[in-house]
């Protein structure tokens, strides 16, 4: 499951603060002398993003003399609840950070309130710049299904799940870095042989649908991506790939890969005993990335899913315009300026994962393998999103589900059987418009 519903909103609600740039008059986007641009986003001052796009603003500042950049950086959760009445009214943004997603931005473009971004796309180059995958939480077609249509939005950072390692607890234990699923089977054997629980994860929260996923995309290719996620035909759920990842789930639990209390454990608590160094390895996303090169004090490292080439992960939230803003060019001078070199190699440098950096310009080792890794997945068009993605509602689904596996109370068929009805009616009903 995704990081938003989770990580990202409980940091964000932390820090509402409203800044002033700079003073000017006026807030139109046509011929009058003074101009203003309203801005919002919801990312901490100190995060990648956050950098970033403050150096961002600064740049826009000086290319657009007399222009007032009112920024403001909101919650997560007021933009989230509110979007549709916010940016409709004559005190919205003309440019603001959104989630991505069919029942997020692609609800807003369906609804007519985001401002059609193709043009702009194609002759700011954004279009080129972003791999396919990048590009599928960007367009919405006219239900509001992402993937294909229109331009109602754009990334430019990402995001994807990989394998986190105490480097520690393998040398400990003589165990290589796995690069198949059978290495990585024979180094869990070689942890439980020594009484070592080799994989946290939590299954009150997202941690243990995306290993699941991950499992069922050792299978999968991007027909069946297409087909779960953008409803290109019909999922069966009692069939591979994800017979495959639900029963290979079951399994590790079984032979105590997983704790048995993983079930009821949070993303948090995952999170902190990997970093009170418990834990061989989590399988979890990029966004722990700067957390964990601040507090862990063990030698740590990541890899890709071994044998995977799709993972979990997407595009990073999206800058979108409402259509009923009066300075839609500012807009999408502010978006392309975050596009650059420049920006893209802050977001780098401060822990993020851009969509277009070079990683000889990131100082820092752990960073460009992050960056690099992203550039692998991204380039061959490996990103498969998340599995809670494709319907409304789907995420506490997906959660009741994988507890029944970790604790071992339902079969592996009982569980394909208690997804799959919830995926079905929701697409039915997304189809139905």
């Amino acid at each position: 499951m995704h990081r938003i519903r989770t990580i990202v909103a409980a940091v964000a609600v932390a820090a509402v603060a409203t800044t002033s740039l700079t003073a000017c008059g006026g807030d139109d986007d046509g011929g009058s002398d003074a101009k203003v641009l309203k801005l919002w986003h919801y990312e901490g001052a100190t995060s990648a993003m956050g950098v970033a796009w403050d150096r961002a603003i600064e740049i826009f500042k000086a290319e657009h003399p007399g222009v007032e950049v009112r920024f403001e950086r909101k919650a997560f959760e007021q933009i989230q609840q509110n979007a549709a009445m916010i940016i409709n009214s004559s005190e919205g943004p003309d440019v603001m950070e959104y989630n991505k997603g069919n029942a997020t931005s692609g609800l807003l473009s369906k609804q007519g309130l985001l401002a059609d971004l193709t043009a702009e796309a194609e002759k700011r180059g954004w279009a080129d710049a972003l791999s396919p995958s990048l590009q599928t939480t960007a367009r919405y077609d006219d239900k509001g299904v992402m993937g294909s249509g229109k331009w109602f939005g754009v990334p430019n950072y990402g995001e994807y799940v990989m394998v986190f390692y105490n480097k520690d607890l393998f040398d400990k234990h003589g165990v290589q870095v796995p690069t198949t699923l059978a290495e990585m089977t024979a180094a869990m054997d070689t942890f439980v042989g020594k009484g070592v629980t080799p994989i946290g994860t939590a299954g009150a929260e997202y941690p243990a649908g995306q290993l699941f996923y991950q499992l069922a995309l050792s299978k999968a290719d991007r027909a069946f991506v297409d087909n779960y996620q953008l409803y290109k035909n019909p999922v069966d759920f009692a069939a591979d790939p994800l017979r495959y990842g639900a029963e290979t789930f079951a399994d590790w639990a079984r032979k105590g890969y997983l704790a048995k209390d993983a079930a009821s454990a949070k993303a948090e608590d995952m999170g902190t005993a990997f970093i009170a160094g418990k834990t061989p390895m989590i399988v979890s996303g990029s966004w722990w990335y700067g957390r964990f090169k601040t507090e862990i004090r063990f030698d740590w490292d990541s890899f890709l899913f071994p044998g995977n080439k799709l993972h979990a992960g997407s595009s990073g939230n999206l800058w979108v315009v409402p259509e009923s803003s009066k300075a839609k060019n500012l807009a999408y001078d502010f978006i392309d300026i975050t596009m650059r070199p420049e920006i893209q190699e802050l977001i780098g440098n401060n822990g993020g994962v851009p969509v277009k950096a070079d990683p000889s310009k990131i100082t820092d080792p752990k960073d460009q393998k992050l960056i690099e890794n992203f550039n692998t997945v991204s380039g061959q068009d490996g990103l498969a999103f998340y599995p809670d993605w494709p319907v409304p509602g789907y995420y506490d689904v997906l959660v009741g589900g994988f507890q029944s596996l970790i604790n071992q109370s339902k079969s592996p068929d009982q569980v394909l059987a208690d997804i799959a009805k919830p995926y079905a009616d929701g697409v039915a009903e997304i189809k139905q418009g």
